[in-house]
């Protein structure tokens, strides 16, 4: 029931959070006192172009000769960013682009990558992030379905690309030559000024990274409140003008929410097209890089180099290790701190949810297995089938509230949702001091033998064993229990038998969780933000 006190406890809280994130936004430098003719020309961008686009404006003016991104080119001062991403919009305008119309965009990281974002928001698109694995009939699919205008891709996709009608064109994002359809062309030849005020806010348009049909479009639309960013910041102890390597794809939700933080921040953002463990290693030494965002593989990559592979570099400027993306787990946090120090921060949510909880090195200290606290301003709840909460220590469906979820899919529907909180489609459990452990997918549960089985903790357990560089289970049909395990397993030591990893399952968990089959693999198949392809591993078990 809702009554007065409620209310007014409610309206405390926000006013509470928002004085927090205020407080936190100043701590990192995002927000700051600036000159009058700085902080004009700054808030006259975001006016402008919303928070997306404004959010160049406002570097440019603060930083104007600082480098903005590093990448296989060289470097682009955020004066020289902010030049380029207006010439690039203009020249769309006078192409006939009309706001509100789509621009989706295929491309690796680099900085072709960023001047289609920030033109983009700069003519008040919807901006759609292709994944660069998909296939050619999904791009087709997910172009035609969104009535994407205007397609930017990195000239190896172009094949790919064939079938997509771009009424406005199509443009390349890296070549090895300049040609007539290349934006480097077009920002070559165009005016630099600022293009007129779109009349549209940008949209974000982030694809869900399904393997097989047609990936669906997460919207979510610009925050209205400090919350967000508070949360983030009172959890990650960014400062602005520092450099951060981002290794994490761009068109995936992780890394794309990073390289706009960088921007705001005044950061120098070091990018490359493919992702090399020892050339990040020796970046962070040359660059002297501050944050590094990488998905869980990418830090198995690193680790697997051996610690030679660090020896002689100077990585004492690496203070954040921000992962998301699929599950770290607590091997890996441990070799990764013991490597690095105590600078991880596992972030757990998802394209939908957004954030939900962020695991800082002292949590993942107590439990590296976690994925830490719930992040201030978002609610977390553990419920059953039934939709009631469950008691700490008890597995159930995870269900998240705060103010960036998206606002649905752009073909339609959403995420299931109870008394405003929306689930993240998995499962798992508090401990007792608040920390959130991932258990499994709600769907990845298999009952073999009357028995409740995720595979989650038969992987961890695994993907701790010596002889083990990554494991991944699945269940597969079976005549006489229902459902059987089936692991897939990568050697480190190619002596290790099918039998000994079932024994080392038998030795530490109930029996019923022991695979009944183990298959070696070379390495587990993934997509590019690293999650494992499950339905791979499917077609491999039936074979």
């Amino acid at each position: 029931m809702i009554t007065p006190l409620n209310l007014v406890g409610d309206v405390l809280d926000r006013v509470g959070l928002e004085a927090m994130s205020l407080r936190e936004c100043v701590r990192t430098g995002l927000l700051r006192v600036d000159p009058p003719h700085v902080l004009a020309r700054g808030l006259w961008g975001m006016s402008k172009f919303g928070a997306m686009g404004g959010v160049l404006s406002m570097s440019a003016a603060r930083y104007p000769d600082r480098v903005a991104v590093l990448d296989e080119l060289g470097p682009l001062t955020y004066a020289e960013l902010d030049e380029r991403t207006n010439a690039l919009a203009n020249a769309w305008l006078d192409r006939g682009f009309t706001p509100g119309g789509g621009i989706a965009i295929l491309a690796r990281n680099h900085r072709g990558f960023l001047d289609a974002v920030y033109a983009a928001a700069k003519v008040g698109a919807r901006i759609i992030l292709l994944n660069t694995d998909f296939a050619g009939p999904q791009i087709t699919e997910v172009c035609a379905r969104e009535g994407v205008d205007i397609l930017v891709h990195d000239e190896e996709y172009a094949e790919m690309v064939g079938g997509v009608r771009a009424p406005v064109g199509k443009f390349l994002a890296w070549s090895g030559t300049r040609r007539p359809t290349s934006i480097e062309t077009l920002i070559s030849a165009s005016r630099t000024d600022s293009p007129p005020r779109p009349g549209e806010v940008p949209k974000i348009i982030i694809l869900t990274s399904g393997t097989t049909g047609t990936p669906k479009g997460a919207q979510r639309a610009e925050p209205r409140s400090l919350a967000p960013m508070g949360g983030l910041f009172a959890k990650v102890p960014y400062r602005s003008g520092e450099v951060m390597e981002c290794c994490a794809p761009m068109f995936h939700a992780l890394g794309f929410a990073q390289a706009i933080l960088a921007a705001g921040l005044g950061h120098t953002l070091v990018i490359r097209r493919y992702f090399d463990p020892a050339t990040v290693l020796a970046s962070v030494s040359t660059n002297g890089v501050t944050t590094m965002i990488v998905v869980p593989v990418m830090l198995q990559r690193m680790m697997d180099l051996g610690p030679e592979a660090r020896a002689g570099l100077d990585l004492s400027s690496l203070r954040i290790v921000f992962v998301a993306g699929s599950q770290l787990g607590a091997d890996l946090c441990t070799r990764v701190t013991e490597a690095f120090g105590p600078v991880v921060y596992n972030l757990y949510g998802s394209t939908e949810v957004a954030y939900a909880t962020i695991g800082t090195p002292a949590e993942l200290a107590m439990a590296p297995g976690s994925v830490g606290s719930v992040v201030a301003g978002t609610t977390v709840r553990i419920l059953d089938d039934e939709g009631r909460e469950v008691p700490t220590g008890v597995t159930g469906r995870i269900f998240v509230a705060n103010g960036i979820q998206f606002t649905g899919y752009t073909g339609g529907g959403g995420k299931e949702v109870i008394a405003g909180l929306m689930s993240s489609g998995d499962v798992g459990h508090f401990d007792d001091k608040g920390l959130l452990f991932i258990d499994g997918r709600d769907d990845d549960m298999i009952v073999s033998g009357g028995e409740n089985l995720f595979p989650g903790e038969v992987e961890e357990l695994l993907a701790a064993h010596p002889g083990i560089v990554e494991v991944s289970a699945i269940g597969v049909p079976d005549e006489t229990f229902g459902m059987r395990l089936h692991a897939f397993v990568v050697r480190r030591d190619t002596a290790l038998t099918e039998d000994e990893v079932k024994d080392h399952v038998k030795s530490n968990l109930a029996r019923f969780k022991v695979p009944r089959e183990v298959t070696f693999l070379d390495e587990l198949p993934r997509n590019p933000t690293g999650k494992v392809l499950k339905r791979q591993l499917a077609e491999e078990a039936t074979r």
